[in-house]
């Protein structure tokens, strides 16, 4: 026996493809469709020309403008037909046109569609256009999905395309946010910006990521040849509109470091003042450790945390016993992370291990922290994670702490751990 023929599959095969008894056609990009009054009446936009005394209420055919330059004819085709049937199969390709088609025709099941379409397909090659479009229609649940996988995925999968991408202004979100899943340590995040900034400035490079730092370092040489003085890149008329990026780099955590200090000096892309007045602070920072005996955050306030904390990270590739240090000037607290048998270990090493430059013999010291475990799956999504949430630690001398427990289920390596610190306690402003 023959099968009949589904209801909805019909009308959407003799009313909307082939428009019979049509009562109006409407003509948009140069094409036409017949279509049928009480099918578009489910459109917003339809739906208040037709009622009330708007001049098209009573005509056959409408010209529509069509001001958005997303939409085309395809877009139009299939939002159209969405008022026919009861579910559309939408490509990602073809999902940003399909949106303002739907939001220009106010076809709210149609835009809720687009926006799940949108969160299931971010990657590394759709997220600069989601993001901008979600923007633009107001898709904040899709703004804010992809937000998040490029915080968990700028620094971990690196990309040429990536780079050439993202925008000042995302970028400037990106790095202000302590979310940011930083891998090893600040430094790595002002490279990553160095190699950013170049391929803003050259986006016609096109070689492989190996090959990213070494060009961009040659090219800022060069510059650095231009200027006169103590100019330094951002300074200047070219680098000038990446300055508020910039500002957002935790600089405390890069001049910690011996050499990665010298290798900002002499890259001389950051105006001295910055520098300055962060030498200063960790100077006065190593004083109140030295001689006012501070031994550390007292409390969690999370939006002192939230923007000051040193991010760093790490990748265990496998699973196995590791043990690791991320290093810089810690003000006195060497701290020893140990990764074995599904536990992660936090060690205050103070006389039992050796340890470079001076280590704090407190009896006890303070650390607030937080610490995030993520698995991503090959389009970026994190498949597993777990957070401690912000914490304080208080370790007596060479005193070691369990932090995380994992549930062998929940493990996927390559594993990525990415930790926010902070060693000192803020600096209480002098009163007037």
């Amino acid at each position: 026996r023959k099968k009949l023929k589904s209801t909805s599959k019909y009308i959407y095969q003799t009313l909307f493809l082939n428009g019979e008894n049509s009562d109006i056609k409407i003509c948009a990009l140069g094409e036409e469709w017949n279509l049928h009054k009480i099918y578009l009446c489910q459109s917003g936009y339809f739906s208040s020309m037709f009622s009330g005394s708007w001049k098209e209420s009573n005509m056959n055919v409408i010209e529509l403008e069509i001001p958005d330059q997303n939409i085309d004819i395809e877009a139009l085709q299939v939002a159209f037909g969405s008022l026919y049937r009861d579910d559309v199969l939408i490509k990602p390709s073809r999902v940003v046109a399909l949106l303002a088609a739907a939001c220009m025709l106010q076809l709210d099941g149609l835009i809720q569609q687009c926006g799940e379409t949108m969160k299931e397909t971010i990657n590394a090659k759709t997220v600069c256009g989601y993001y901008n479009s979600a923007g633009t229609y107001g898709l904040d649940s899709v703004k804010k999905k992809c937000l998040e996988w490029l915080l968990n995925n700028l620094m971990t999968h690196q990309s040429v395309e990536l780079f050439k991408e993202l925008s000042i202004n995302l970028m400037k979100q990106l790095i202000s946010s302590s979310n940011l899943f930083v891998m090893q340590v600040e430094m790595d995040v002002y490279t990553a910006l160095k190699k950013w900034m170049f391929l803003q400035l050259v986006p016609s490079w096109n070689g492989s990521l190996k090959q990213l730092l070494t060009e961009a370092d040659a090219w800022f040489a060069k510059r650095r040849k231009d200027f006169e003085g103590d100019v330094a890149f951002l300074e200047s008329e070219q680098g000038n509109v990446f300055l508020p990026v910039f500002t957002h780099l935790r600089l405390q955590y890069i001049i910690s470091d011996l050499a990665s200090a010298r290798i900002v000096e002499r890259d001389s892309l950051i105006p001295s003042e910055w520098l300055s007045s962060v030498y200063k602070q960790q100077w006065f920072a190593m004083l109140r450790a030295e001689q006012d005996n501070d031994i550390g955050p007292q409390e969690i306030n999370k939006e002192e945390l939230e923007a000051s904390t040193m991010r760093c990270g790490r990748k265990l590739a496998k699973d196995g016993d590791y043990c690791w240090r991320w290093t810089g000037f810690n003000f006195g607290f060497d701290l020893l992370v140990t990764y074995t048998n599904r536990y992660i270990i936090f060690k205050r090493n103070t006389l039992n291990q050796p340890c470079s430059g001076s280590v704090s013999l407190q009896p006890r010291r303070n650390i607030a922290f937080r610490l995030r475990l993520a698995s991503f799956d090959s389009s970026g999504k994190i498949i597993c994670s777990r957070t401690t949430g912000y914490r304080i630690l208080t370790l007596e001398k060479d005193q070691e702490e369990v932090v995380m427990n994992l549930d062998s289920r929940l493990l996927i390596f390559p594993l990525y751990i990415c930790c926010n610190f902070l060693y000192t306690s803020p600096e209480k402003k002098a009163d007037s």
